[in-house]
């Protein structure tokens, strides 16, 4: 399942690096592709999109939309 969230928050590496983190904590296998610039997150994972977020929103991130 392919899941792409609009991100608020990520400036740096430390934040890919936890978002990826949270992400693969709940689906080892999932692939993250985190864009700084846009502030966007894409994700191939087994997990719906409800659980992706709430990841993201658990490392302290605002998912828009």
């Amino acid at each position: 399942m392919k899941v792409a969230l609009k991100v608020a928050g990520m400036t740096c590496q430390h934040c890919v690096r936890a978002v990826t983190g949270a992400i693969q904590a709940l689906d080892p296998q999932a692939q993250v592709t985190v864009d700084l610039p846009a502030g966007t997150v894409a994700v191939e994972t087994r997990l719906p999109s409800d659980q992706v977020a709430a990841a993201v929103t658990a490392e302290g991130y605002q998912v828009l939309g």
